[in-house]
């Protein structure tokens, strides 16, 4: 049986969706919390909040750092140890412009000379656990080969691969045969990330990959969020079953935000991603209905016939 860790999706999966999500549904080995970064001198409010201990109580969370050099990691390295984190998990994988053409992310694959750096600063850092998630490379497909030789002289409990390159995002075919090849020559307990929606998919990742310490998945568990559940306990739940914990799901996320946000425009769009994943579950009337909807309540009117 393959641990699940819950990939961090920006927008989506904040300390109130994994605090839900735990409680209510689980079969998820760790969550990661969205990208932490350094911004105008510090780490904006938001992600402060999002990682405070308090905000993730009997959740098992593991912070998710991006950074672009030494100074950016110790910086964010030091606000975690201070809210009590022994945990780390390092994002050189993220493929968003945005952040990679700063050198973040998977931008930051191509400059071996800075992750040898942040390798030897982690060498140090004995009293912490370390893990990586990466890509295949930023732009290049081969980018992941000297950064692996680094990797695995460093002492890391794990290694997430997403074998795409950056400038592909999410678009195209993952790239088997080369996670095949970073598999054979990984000295870490490697997890595996990219595309996984079914329990057919997870045990195929069983099977083929009998040493695979785990198994992240992101956007296919906001599709379906019972889906390690499932796959953990072995029964699938009907349709009905799964939209009456849909349901729960939601009222629980709305009852929350209720009290949190100032408007009812910005509860509308704050729900409204709780669903934007969920076509196939919901079916195509249903779901266009759901986003369609131009304000709160033909939101809810809609969600009632889910």
């Amino acid at each position: 049986m393959l641990p699940i860790h819950f990939a961090p999706l920006q927008g989506h999966t904040d300390d109130v969706y994994r605090r839900t999500h735990h409680a209510l549904i689980g079969g998820i080995e760790r969550y990661y919390t969205p990208f932490v970064r350094v911004e105008a001198g510090g780490i904006r409010s938001k992600d402060r909040r999002d990682v405070d201990p308090k905000n993730n109580a009997g959740t098992p969370v593991t912070p998710q750092l991006i950074f672009s050099s030494c100074k950016e990691l110790d910086y964010l390295l030091g606000e975690m140890e201070s809210l009590g984190y022994t945990t780390i998990d390092l994002n050189m994988g993220c493929p968003f412009p945005m952040q990679a053409k700063h050198g973040r992310g998977s931008g930051l694959l191509a400059h071996t000379d800075i992750v040898e750096e942040i390798a030897q600063s982690i060498r140090t850092k004995k009293h912490l656990n370390f893990s990586v998630k990466m890509r295949l490379g930023w732009e290049h497909p081969d980018e992941w080969r000297p950064v692996l030789d680094i990797l695995n002289d460093t002492p890391l409990c794990q290694i997430t691969l997403h074998p795409r390159i950056g400038t592909q995002q999410y678009k195209g075919e993952v790239s088997l045969d080369a996670f095949d090849e970073f598999y054979t020559l990984c000295k870490h307990p490697l997890v595996y990330n990219g595309d996984i929606t079914s329990m057919e998919h997870i045990h195929h990742l069983e099977e083929k990959y009998p040493n695979l310490a785990g198994a992240m998945i992101g956007r296919g568990l906001l599709a379906r969020p019972s889906l390690a559940m499932e796959y953990a306990s072995g029964k699938v739940l009907t349709d009905i079953e799964r939209k009456r914990q849909l349901h729960i799901f939601h009222d629980r996320l709305k009852a929350h935000y209720e009290e949190t946000v100032n408007s009812e425009a910005q509860l509308h769009s704050r729900l409204r991603l709780f669903w934007e994943y969920m076509e196939e579950e919901l079916g195509r009337k249903i779901y266009k209905k759901i986003m369609k909807a131009g304000n709160l309540k033909n939101y809810l009117l809609a969600v009632k016939d889910v």
